[in-house]
């Protein structure tokens, strides 16, 4: 079985986000990178399926400049067989679905696995995206993932309970938490992931459907205010004046 999994590099939780050019552009200047932490998550249920006895192998993919080498070297390090990276700017998840579906065309994969989303934008678009482009089935927030021949059996949380969805494959799947743990890479893989294939293709042409006009922060946190425990009438008033959240 051959698996694709879409892999995003996306800004550490801990980083500053600033940003430059009139508010327009991502300042990246001392941003660390790691591979979307929902993206890792797929990942490592994809390695789990090919050493469980699927015999297979497991393709990651991201569109990226040569700055996300390390985050891929690193999904190496974790255990992909071979890695591709499609020589462009992710400019917006419409661009970024036609770059993958293009290469998964043109490669046959039995199964694509994506986060539920990036950390990043939290778009939840392009595993939807890809499948469509390839006229394939897809299931998103999948928190279990089992193969069994040529089908899947994929659990979802709903409102109250779990709905359990069977598809044949190829599928796209978004994976969710409880599909897989995270793994992380030991020194051999860490070394191994030196040598494993690294693809660089160029990007096909995509006509642009959006375009990101600004970006803004939050507002900053005001002060705290207390009120005495007894002044109930207070706090009402001030909920209602100053916070207008009633």
């Amino acid at each position: 079985m051959k698996i694709l999994v879409c892999i995003s590099n996306v800004p550490d939780t801990t980083s500053k986000i600033t940003f430059t050019n009139n508010n327009s552009e991502f300042n990246t200047a001392g941003v660390q990178y790691i591979i979307n932490p929902y993206d890792e998550i797929a990942l490592a249920r994809a390695i789990e399926l090919t050493d469980a006895g699927t015999s297979g192998t497991v393709t990651v993919i991201t569109v990226g400049d040569a700055s996300t080498e390390a985050t891929i070297r690193k999904a190496l390090a974790i255990g992909a067989n071979d890695a591709v990276r499609v020589d462009a700017l992710p400019s917006d998840a419409w661009f970024v679905a036609n770059q993958i579906a293009d290469y998964a065309k043109k490669n046959n994969f039995d199964l694509i696995l994506t986060g539920r989303e990036s950390i990043d934008y939290n778009g939840a678009q392009v595993g939807a995206m890809v499948a469509e482009l390839l006229g394939l089935p897809s299931v998103s927030i999948a928190k279990g993932l089992a193969i069994e021949g040529n089908q899947a059996r994929l659990e979802r949380e709903i409102e109250g309970g779990k709905e359990v969805v069977s598809a044949t494959l190829p599928l796209v799947v978004g994976t969710a938490e409880g599909v897989a743990e995270p793994k992380i890479p030991n020194m051999r893989g860490i070394m191994a992931a030196r040598t494993k294939p690294l693809s660089v293709v160029e990007p096909i042409a995509v006509q642009p459907l959006t375009k990101i006009n600004n970006y803004s922060t939050p507002p900053a946190r005001g002060n705290v205010k207390l009120v005495d425990e007894n002044s109930i009438n207070e706090l009402v008033n001030l909920l209602h004046s100053e916070a207008k959240v009633i």
